[in-house]
């Protein structure tokens, strides 16, 4: 069929392009005078604004220098003084912990990144275990190379669960790839027991399941690493994984403490919410300063508890009361009928919570988990105060060294902009994933 011809007449004007730049520059920001007007205003604010940063930070900065005093005499306060930045960007990352010993944070989080390579593959189709299982395996091996020290059996078993699930992933992951099968049914194939009965299929699953084990454990017994306690932790590493365990862990619990607080039991249901309640009354610092001060007062005497692990355990449990309030406003989104319908199909309340409700539920409530996620990253500046030397605190520091004294604007320039490159990054991956689940305004 061939495509229809615009004939131009005098009734019929020719259509006007309204897609092109200029067209859509003048409709959303010269479209009439207060239009022009903010435009023009907005304009000046952030070449004003553009102008003076990059004069401050590139054009006037000194770039060498030995000691703030070196810096004030060449400009003055015109312009940045980057080398006090520069010496101790090192210490800003990984705060104090060995530098021959950085290798293994290094190393802690490219494992994470090759265990989550997996999800972005299209062919992979066991992502929810392969996330669940980062979620429960992964701190394990992570907590040895951060951590160190000497392993007793049952730390050896747990490490050498973290080495197995990495290695499951990435057998998953080739698997279904290059052959459309899962790791299990691959291997069976390969046995050339594909007509066996179920039961023996399971045998040989779990077999090879303990077999990888073994080999874990094999491999990681003989690993020896130096201890680097967590009072040398400090930097983005110790915000990271501050963050990191605090949202790992406020999720699920968010969800359990909303389903709680939802159910028909009465104790279920009031414990609940009391525990939301009392978190979400009380600001952070002040759960900080309890747990930190005086959770050892209830705790039998010569019992120690590491600071850090108080000051973990008090962000999860606030982010947990936060989340919880996020899911519950996503259920009660949810319309009866939802519900109704799956109680039609003979489903149970387990079934009808995990493959009905939840799942609408968090595509639902997406912008408010992501934005609970970014405030509970930023508020963990706040252990600064209970002297845990995180980046707000290392960035103080950079201010307090004798030969930078005084320096403080510059470290906290780069702090800013660390926090919006990963605040801004779970942003994006927000309204990423919202689109790919049609959750947003524009639906599929």
């Amino acid at each position: 069929m061939a495509p229809k011809v615009f004939v131009p007449s005098p009734d019929r004007p020719p259509p006007v392009d309204t897609s092109g730049p200029l067209v859509w520059i003048r409709r959303n920001l010269f479209r009439d005078v207060p239009n022009t007007l903010m435009t023009l205003l907005g304009a000046y604010i952030a070449v004003t604004f553009v102008t003076a940063v990059v004069d401050w930070a590139l054009i006037d900065a000194v770039w060498q220098a030995e000691s703030r005093r070196e810096c004030l005499d060449l400009v003055g306060r015109s312009g940045a003084c980057w080398p006090g930045v520069f010496v101790w960007f090192e210490n800003l990352i990984y705060g104090l912990y060995p530098k021959d010993q950085v290798w293994r944070i290094n190393t802690g989080f490219l494992l994470l990144v090759v265990w989550m390579v997996p999800l972005w593959m299209p062919r992979v189709v066991s992502k929810v275990a392969i996330g669940l299982s980062a979620v429960m395996l992964y701190p394990f091996l992570a907590s040895y190379f951060f951590l160190g020290g000497e392993k007793g059996l049952v730390w050896t078993a747990l490490i050498a669960a973290g080495l197995w699930g990495l290695i499951w992933v990435w057998a998953t992951a080739l698997t279904e790839t290059l052959t459309g099968k899962s790791v299990g049914t691959w291997l069976i194939g390969r046995l050339g027991r594909s007509g066996a009965d179920e039961a023996t299929q399971m045998r040989i699953r779990r077999g090879a399941a303990l077999a990888l084990f073994v080999v874990s454990v094999l491999l990681v017994a003989p690993a020896e690493f130096v201890e680097v306690r967590t009072q040398f932790w400090g930097g983005l590493f110790l915000t990271l994984v501050i963050s990191g365990i605090g949202i790992t862990f406020s999720l699920p619990a968010g969800i359990l403490l909303a389903l709680g607080r939802r159910s028909k039991m009465p104790v279920v249901a009031t414990l609940c919410t009391v525990f939301i309640e009392l978190f979400r009354s009380v600001p952070l610092i002040t759960i900080l300063f309890m747990f930190n001060t005086m959770l050892p007062l209830f705790l039998p005497a010569g019992t120690e508890v590491n600071q850090l692990v108080r000051a973990i355990v008090a962000v999860c449990l606030f982010a947990a009361a936060y989340m919880a309030e996020i899911i519950r406003g996503g259920l009660q989104a949810i319309p009866s009928g939802q519900y109704e319908a799956a109680t039609s199909l003979g489903l149970g309340y387990w079934q009808t919570t995990t493959q009905v409700v939840l799942p609408q539920a968090l595509k639902i409530m997406i912008p408010a988990i992501v934005g609970n996620f970014i405030g509970l990253f930023k508020d963990t500046t706040l252990v600064s105060i209970i002297g845990l030397f995180d980046l707000m605190n290392m960035a103080r520091a950079v201010g307090e060294d004798s030969n930078w004294l005084g320096l403080f604007i510059e470290p906290f320039f780069v702090v800013t902009l660390i926090y919006f490159v990963f605040c801004f990054a779970m942003s994006c991956y927000s309204m990423n994933l919202e689109r790919k689940l049609s959750a947003g305004r524009e639906r599929s």
